[in-house]
């Protein structure tokens, strides 16, 4: 099941249920903001998740991947291609 458009698994997110998220591939608004650079392009390009794309991993997402105070080393990366891979299986 895609729970995020960048591969972020919002089912381990500790601020899911604080704030209520149904995961951004739910909701046309990120709580966090007015909106989310990774889901307004994989939303643009009619993706399901940015695995999906043909620059993937581009520069936009490797940047969250990575980013010091919120990335995941690059964990998001890899979901994405767990995703794909499922897909590509059935």
């Amino acid at each position: 099941m895609i729970e995020s458009r960048c591969g972020l698994l919002c089912s381990q997110c500790g601020y899911r249920e604080q704030m209520d998220c149904p995961g951004c591939v739910h909701m046309s608004k990120p709580f966090w903001g007015e909106n989310c650079p990774v889901k307004s392009c994989c939303e643009g390009k009619e993706h399901r998740h940015c695995g999906e794309c043909a620059s993937f991993p581009c520069d936009l997402l490797r940047q969250f991947a990575y980013d010091e105070k919120q990335g995941d080393d690059g964990k998001r990366i890899e979901q994405c291609k767990c995703w794909s891979a499922e897909v590509s299986a059935v």
